[in-house]
């Protein structure tokens, strides 16, 4: 398998609103399908599922009312290419996503320091907020700034007092065609809903570092399932 780099790994995410009208057994085989593309050599880790939560910060963005997510790793942008062009993964989309998706959004990063050979994958029950960021026009010469901040975050995983995080993620959009102009991301892995609920207080004052600088944000919560395909 191709590899970008020991200390690199590629995190590809896809937020999708089903229509309101789809039926649940067409949902759930979509889903199934999805996470059955785990198996595929080119995937280190993928899980398909429903969100549980989706804000907004700008009335500009209310139209993004994303209802699903997909979320997948790989070791190399040559194996995430591999990934999209697979068969398999040209079925789940084209037969079972196309009739009852209605709108999808995209965002690529390459992750430093992500080991995907040694970082634990998330268990079943694990909670993941993902954080998307537009910034302001005219501030666009401050995205090496943030990704310091949340490098800093990584660097200590601790927010508060408390290790509450698992892991986290972070980078800049390398896939700008379907990401609505959003360009800088993190994820953060909880061992649960209730650490997640109980940091929002801190990942607000990690934002508010940055938040002159943002536009707009986007920001999902999902739980791994326990009938979870994530390899």
């Amino acid at each position: 398998m191709a590899s970008q780099s020991e200390s690199e790994a590629i995190e590809h995410i896809v937020l999708f609103k089903v229509k309101d009208e789809a039926e649940p057994s067409k949902v759930k085989a979509w889903l199934d399908a999805l996470n059955a593309l785990s198996s595929l050599d080119q995937v280190a880790q993928l899980t398909a599922a429903p969100l549980i939560q989706t804000t907004t910060t700008s009335s500009s963005a209310t139209s993004l009312n994303f209802t699903h997510i997909l979320h997948s790793r790989y070791n190399s942008k040559q194996d995430l290419k591999a990934y999209t062009i697979h068969p398999r993964h040209d079925s789940a989309v084209k037969d079972h996503g196309l009739p009852i998706v209605e709108d999808i959004m995209a965002f690529d990063w390459v992750a430093p320091d992500l080991h995907l050979a040694v970082t634990p994958k998330p268990k079943p029950g694990s909670a993941i907020r993902v954080s998307f960021f537009k910034l302001k026009e005219e501030e666009e010469g401050k995205k090496s700034e943030i990704l310091g901040v949340l490098k800093e975050t990584k660097d200590g995983l601790l927010l508060g007092q408390q290790k509450k995080i698992s892991e986290l993620s972070y980078g800049e959009n390398f896939s700008p065609e379907r990401s609505r102009g959003y360009s800088l991301a993190y994820l953060a892995v909880f061992p649960g809903h209730t650490e997640l609920e109980d940091s929002n207080e801190e990942l607000g004052k990690l934002k508010h570092k940055f938040k002159d600088f943002v536009e707009s944000e986007v920001v999902v919560d999902f739980l791994i399932p326990s009938s979870s395909s994530s390899v």
